[in-house]
């Protein structure tokens, strides 16, 4: 008799992630990228730094290899940066050695910001013959103009480090057409060498549920926002115009929660408390799971106050993909490409200012007809469109292209030998 078993899977190819300005997972779309391309048959590694409560230095979780380093600081200011992206670059170089020395990796997949990890794979691209994607997240020119207000000198490095980035990727990945075309006019890749991956919640998890009636605090109705707070997030604006809603329009039948962190939020709640808003609006801090959900569930509409800009413009956001996927409609500024990501599941306000911010707030909230038919398309088009499923086979084709035709070479005569 002939014994028989099951050979474990061959490995597609080794991947080393890095991304420095979030931890894993805490970052949705690196752990969807990274448990995607594992699930799909590559072992992977990532490179992040500590936060959000991932305090280890080293972990394996669902089978992916993580590495943690400290930072020295919150960046605030040009010395401040400098000093974050150096430590970040000497972590990020020192972690990828030990990676390749206990796992090996044939590709580093780097996610900005910033535009520096070109420095780490260009390292292993000349003396080991490397792949490099690069994975584009923000724009980091205009993300500089808009917190700085100028352009210069140091507008002109963060040009000459994407476009080094762009030159040395063999790859890369856009979060929309947007950023796509970026990549082909800016950074001269090929168009069959950029794929767009867009970043969506788990639709089957991040979903309506029990609401948090208690964040109402008795109140008629309550806005929502979830997302970072950092000064290009906008979130000022949304103080504001609850400042207008309740002290200068005397209306005490609204409330708003605000959710999540960041490097404004101090200033935020402290601006709330001087404006007496403290009672009608809420810093619930970095939530996440059901208590999450509970709150915003709860919330009658959604809030984007990112003012439009030459960075915001064009970005994909979040909070546009989790509104839509709780059914929940929202109001916004003129944002081109959140307007596209939208459709008719956003209230557009014509002036970026909190005036007309809050307005939009007053007007969609006193419209339940127009909510509920916001709402049904919201949640029709996330059920039809929303899925990691679909979208992760962009990835995927990406990896296929990029590492895959020696590798598939090696399954195909190992197959052949089995038989």
């Amino acid at each position: 008799m002939v014994e028989t078993y099951n050979k474990p899977m061959p490995v597609l190819g080794k991947v080393l992630i890095i991304v420095e300005n979030l931890p894993v997972p805490f970052d949705r779309r690196v752990w969807q990228e990274a448990t995607a391309l594992r699930q799909a048959g590559y072992e992977v590694s990532v490179i992040c730094p500590t936060g959000k409560k991932h305090t280890l230095l080293e972990e394996t979780l669902d089978g992916i290899h993580i590495y943690r380093h400290n930072l020295p600081l919150e960046a605030s200011g040009a010395l401040g940066y400098l000093v974050e992206y150096s430590a970040a670059l000497f972590h990020e170089m020192r972690l990828s050695l030990k990676v390749l020395r206990r796992h090996g990796f044939d590709a580093i997949h780097a996610c900005n910001p910033p535009d520096l990890i070109f420095l780490v794979a260009l390292f292993y691209k000349l003396f080991f013959g490397k792949k490099f994607i690069f994975d584009q997240h923000d724009i980091n020119p205009e993300l500089y103009e808009v917190k700085f207000g100028k352009k210069g000198f140091f507008h002109k490095l963060l040009t000459f480090f994407e476009r080094c980035t762009f030159k040395l990727a063999d790859g890369s990945l856009a979060t929309n057409e947007t950023l796509k075309g970026r990549a082909i006019e800016t950074g001269k890749m090929p168009p069959d060498k950029v794929w767009v991956v867009r970043s969506f919640p788990d639709i089957e998890r991040f979903k309506r549920t029990t609401p948090d009636e208690s964040a109402k605090r008795g109140r008629r109705y309550l806005a929502g926002y979830v997302g970072i707070m950092a000064e290009q997030d906008g979130v000022e604006y949304l103080v504001r115009a609850m400042d207008h809603i309740v002290n200068g329009q005397g209306r005490d039948d609204i409330g708003c929660v605000i959710i999540g962190d960041g490097p404004d939020y101090d200033r935020l709640r402290a601006l709330a408390a001087e404006l007496n808003l403290l009672d009608h609006v809420e810093f619930t801090g970095y939530l996440s799971g059901a208590p999450l959900l509970e709150k915003l569930s709860a919330c009658d509409i959604g809030v984007i106050p990112d003012p439009p800009n030459v960075c915001n413009d064009k970005l994909s956001m979040n909070k546009v993909f989790e509104y839509m996927a709780l059914g929940m409609p929202f109001v916004q500024f003129e944002l081109e490409q959140a307007k596209i990501d939208a459709g008719e599941a956003a209230h557009v306000v014509p002036e970026k200012t909190p005036e007309s911010l809050a307005q939009g707030m007053i007007d969609l909230l006193g419209d339940p007809e127009r909510r509920t038919t916001m709402a049904t398309y919201a949640s029709h088009r996330a059920q039809r469109e929303f899925h990691w499923d679909l979208e992760k086979h962009s990835l995927l084709d990406a990896y296929r292209t990029l590492l895959q035709p020696k590798e598939a070479a090696k399954i195909t005569e190992s197959v052949s030998v089995s038989q």
